[in-house]
């Protein structure tokens, strides 16, 4: 029987001392439940509340993409230097080592190639399995204006209540057809629709103008979409301008994997999002990678 402890010192409870609420981090996350709040701080700094994502997931309706055609050759070497890699069951399974241990952010859905309608998907992964490979997120696209909108928010939501049922945030990609205006106004509509239905990040391209509307009316955290490969200086200033504007953090793949120094690239776009280089300084800082070769 424990002791007891009536004739002990005083207990010192601290009757001046607020009770400590525990905020978080990143905006909308306050009232998540503990298992989500840590795995959203795996692929978030707490330090910074950003993150750096590595997008090698392509291939599961590209096929065999410019810089992904191997990725145990191209892509690994890059992970370490990632707060987070978004890829699918597939890849992480056959290809990235199970010693690695950044966060995992998993592709679930799928089914169209490009030869195809790409807003036909459906869920591609059982929420078990995603469980099994210790992720620490799950994604997918949303098409808003697409033909099958309505589907793509179904599987979302479908996604968002499984990944609630087991701690699990999820992550609504805005996937932007051919026929869809890449304006602030169409993602302002698409990222506050993933958001109000649940979605617990939501990533998606940059705009040049009014993208901080973009950012003040999403209630929980935006990533940007790195998009298709540009030169790295004009790379630097889009993710610079992202996070000055309020972005939570970048989720690039092309500007990294397809540029020639993708190690230098990596590490200047680092510097930007957790360290606030501007372009110049992180453009300066990735040329003295390079030319250490």
């Amino acid at each position: 029987m424990a002791e007891y402890d009536k004739d002990k010192q005083a207990k010192e409870y601290y009757l001046d001392t607020p009770i400590n609420t525990y905020g978080f981090f990143l905006k909308g996350a306050h009232s998540l439940d503990w298992g989500m709040k840590n795995r959203l701080s795996r692929i978030f700094r707490p330090d910074t509340g950003k993150t750096v994502m590595l997008a090698i997931d392509h291939g599961y309706f590209q096929g065999p993409t410019t810089g992904l055609e191997r990725p145990d050759v191209n892509i690994v070497p890059l992970m370490p230097y990632a707060d987070a890699i978004m890829l699918t069951r597939g890849i992480l399974r056959t290809t990235v080592p199970p010693s690695l241990t950044k966060a995992v952010v998993m592709r679930c859905s799928g089914g169209p190639s490009i030869l195809k309608e790409l807003s036909d998907e459906e869920l591609a992964v059982d929420i078990e399995d995603a469980i099994r490979m210790n992720v620490a997120a799950i994604t997918l696209q949303i098409f808003i204006g697409g033909e099958y909108e309505t589907r793509s928010i179904h599987n979302m939501t479908r996604l968002v209540d499984m990944g609630l049922r087991y701690g699990i945030p999820t992550m609504a990609v805005t996937a932007v057809g051919k026929d869809m205006v890449r304006d602030a106004k169409y993602f302002r509509l698409a990222c506050r629709m993933a958001a109000e239905l649940g979605a617990q990040i939501v990533k998606t391209y940059y705009v040049p103008e009014d993208f901080d509307t973009i950012i003040a009316s999403c209630p929980v955290p935006i990533v940007m979409a790195g998009g298709k490969k540009l030169p790295e200086f004009e790379a630097l200033t889009m993710s610079w301008n992202a996070i000055n504007e309020g972005a939570s953090g970048v989720d690039m793949g092309r500007n990294i994997f397809q540029s020639d120094y993708p190690v230098a690239m990596m590490k200047a776009v680092n510097k930007v999002v957790h360290e606030h280089l501007d372009p110049q300084q992180a453009f300066d800082y990735f040329n003295s990678i390079k030319a250490e070769g």
